[in-house]
C-alpha cells in the first residue's frame, strides 16, 4: 500500500431540509453572495425562490447559465463579478458544473491575469474565496474535493485545475432535490459515479485490500440503485444510496493507499471537450472499449476480481470472468438508457488523432496510467466505439 495523505474539510450537511443551515453558515462569511448556477431547472422547482427567501438579508449576485461542460468564458465573468462586487462567498447551486465554475472562479478573483492561467499553471493560484454548494444532481463528486475541469472552447482544451484551497466550506446534500433530474441526468450521473470508482480501482497498486472493497461496495450500490431511481424518480433510498457514492466516488477515499493515472476520462475529456457531449455518456461509450483494449495477461487477475465482487459472475477461467464482466457493464449502461457508440451522439472519426494525441498531452495516460497506453491504442478505442 502507498502512503496517503487524506483529509476532507468540507462540511457535509446531508438530508432533508438541511438547506435551512444555508443563511447561518453564509453568515460567517459575509453579505455579498455570487450565486452560480446553470440552466432554469431550479426555478422550475422552486429550489431558487427557498434559497432567495432564506438569504433575503443578504446582497445576492447572480451568474446564471453554467454550461454542461463549463466553460472560461463563464469563469471569466464570474471572476469580473467577484472582483467588482467585492463578493464575500460563492453559492455553487447544482451539479458538477456549477461547482466547478464556482472553484476556479474563486481563485480567479484573487488572480490579475486570465483565468485559464490557471489551469495551465496551478502554482499561480494562491488563494481563493469560501465555496457553498446546494448539490442538485450526482455525479462528479465535486461537492466534496479540490477538484475542477474546465473547458477552453477556444482550444478544444478540457483540463484539471486543482488544490486544497477548492474545497467547498460547506455542501448541502438533499436527496429530494434529486427527484425531478431526468432520466438522461441521472443515467450519465450514474455512469459518472460508476467510471470514477472504477478508475480508482484500476489502477497499478495491488496491496490496498481495505480501499478495493470499498470501492467494490460502492460499485454495487450504484449499480442496484440507478435503476431504481431510474424507474422510481421519488424514491428517497435510492436518491440518498446514489448521492452518497457520488460524494465518496471522488473525496479520495477510493484511492488511499493506491495512485496513478487515469484512463477512461482523459479520453472521454476529449470527446467533450471536442463536440460538447454529456460526460456520463460519453464515458458509458468509452469504458467497455477500453476495458477490452487493456484486457490482457497482464490485467486479467484485477478483472476476475471485478467480475466476482462487483458482478458476482462465477466462471470456469479469470479470461472468461473478465469477459463476462465487460458484457455485464455494457448491458447496464444500455439498460440505463445510455448510449454505446459515438454514432448515437453525432461523433465521426475526423479528429480521432487530434483527440488521441490531446489525451496523451494532457494526462499521464501514456506513462503512469494502469495499463499506459500510446496515441495509436486510443484511436484503436475511438475507432471501437464509432458504431
Amino acid at each position: 500500500m502507498n502512503n496517503f495523505d487524506f483529509c476532507v474539510p468540507t462540511d457535509i450537511r446531508f438530508g432533508k431540509g438541511q438547506i435551512q443551515c444555508l443563511p447561518e453558515e453564509l453568515g460567517k462569511y459575509g453579505k455579498r453572495i455570487l450565486m452560480v448556477y446553470g440552466g432554469g431547472s431550479i426555478k422550475r422547482t422552486g429550489l431558487y425562490d427557498e434559497i432567495m427567501d432564506l438569504l433575503k438579508d443578504f446582497d445576492i449576485y447572480e451568474l446564471p447559465g453554467i454550461e454542461p461542460n463549463p466553460k472560461i468564458a463563464s469563469v471569466r465573468k464570474g471572476a469580473a463579478i467577484c472582483k467588482e462586487k467585492k463578493i464575500d462567498v460563492i453559492l455553487a447551486v447544482g451539479g458538477g458544473s456549477s461547482i466547478d465554475a464556482s472553484k476556479h472562479i474563486a481563485c480567479a478573483a484573487y488572480y490579475d491575469g486570465d483565468p485559464w492561467d490557471l489551469m495551465l499553471d496551478r502554482k499561480r493560484m494562491t488563494k481563493a474565496l469560501p465555496i457553498a454548494v446546494v448539490l442538485t444532481l450526482a455525479a462528479t463528486g465535486s461537492e466534496m474535493n479540490p477538484g475542477a475541469v474546465i473547458t477552453n472552447d477556444e482550444t478544444n482544451e478540457k483540463l484539471e485545475i486543482a488544490g486544497k484551497i477548492l474545497y467547498p466550506t460547506i455542501s448541502i446534500c438533499d436527496p429530494t432535490y434529486l427527484y425531478t433530474l431526468p432520466p438522461r441526468q441521472t443515467a450519465a450521473g450514474v455512469a459518472d459515479i460508476l467510471s470514477h470508482a472504477m478508475e480508482q480501482y484500476f489502477q497499478p497498486t495491488d496491496d490496498a485490500y481495505l480501499t478495493d472493497r470499498i470501492t467494490e461496495s460502492l460499485m454495487r450500490t450504484v449499480i442496484h440503485y440507478g435503476p431504481i431511481a431510474m424507474k422510481d424518480p421519488e424514491n428517497y433510498e435510492a436518491r440518498a444510496n446514489i448521492m452518497w457514492a457520488g460524494s465518496l466516488g471522488l473525496n479520495h477515499i477510493l484511492t488511499v493507499g493506491k495512485g496513478g493515472a487515469w484512463s477512461c476520462h482523459p479520453i472521454e475529456h476529449e470527446l467533450s471537450a471536442y463536440y460538447d457531449i454529456t460526460h456520463g455518456e460519453g464515458l458509458a461509450i468509452v469504458t467497455p472499449a477500453w476495458m477490452r483494449s487493456v484486457l490482457c495477461d497482464k490485467t486479467v487477475k484485477r478483472f476476475a476480481m471485478f467480475a466476482k465482487n462487483v458482478w458476482g459472475i462465477e466462471a470456469d477461467n479469470e479470461r472468461e470472468a473478465a469477459e463476462k464482466s465487460i458484457e455485464a457493464l455494457e448491458q447496464f449502461f444500455k439498460s440505463m438508457g445510455l448510449p454505446s457508440t459515438l454514432k448515437e451522439v453525432g461523433i465521426g472519426p475526423d479528429k480521432f488523432e487530434e483527440m488521441a494525441r490531446e489525451a496523451v498531452r494532457t494526462s499521464g495516460i501514456s506513462t503512469r496510467s494502469y495499463y499506459p497506453l500510446n496515441e495509436k491504442e486510443i484511436v484503436k478505442i475511438y475507432e471501437d466505439c464509432a458504431e
